[in-house]
């Protein structure tokens, strides 16, 4: 059992349902403050039925990262396979989402998540991690490259006159 002194990561379960809930609530604010005009306030990205689904779900591994028995911070991966005419097959790890409680951050709680999500992907033989971070997130922006990631593409957008 973890305490916190001996905190672990692990996979998700239906138990972790609430607090990941919470946490989803955290990082949605973050992105509403980034892009009010496609992030809603007060919203998830995902139900407790949707949870459910992606926590069974092989394809979609969740990991939670627990101490004194309290979840403090979760990473959401997507398994996703590369083929095509013109690419070299292989696996890659898809980092969706990866929380850390606001009152928790500074005490190597993502790195620990991130490097969890590093080893877990080389066991399942991936070719590498990927992730998004949306514009703005510099804290975000900022962790991963400390975490050694670099720019793999850069997506653009522009917004249309209404």
């Amino acid at each position: 059992m973890p305490t916190a002194e001996n905190p672990t990561v692990r996979p998700a379960e239906e138990r972790d349902l609430p607090r990941v809930g919470e946490l989803l609530l955290q990082v949605n604010e973050v992105h509403h403050t980034i892009r009010p005009d496609l992030f809603r306030t007060n919203s998830r990205k995902y139900t407790d039925d949707e949870l459910r689904a992606i926590f069974r779900d092989p394809a979609t591994p969740v990991f939670v990262y627990e101490a004194g028995g309290e979840v403090l911070g979760y990473a959401f991966c997507m398994l996703q396979t590369r083929r095509g005419n013109n690419l070299v097959d292989g696996k890659t790890l898809y980092l969706d989402d990866l929380c850390v409680d606001e009152a928790a951050r500074g005490r190597g709680i993502g790195t620990a998540l991130y490097r969890f999500v590093l080893d877990y992907a080389k066991k399942i033989g991936c070719y590498n991690v990927t992730l998004n971070v949306w514009e703005g997130n510099d804290a975000a922006l900022a962790f991963y490259r400390k975490c050694g990631m670099k720019v793999q593409k850069t997506g653009m957008e522009r917004i249309l006159e209404q």
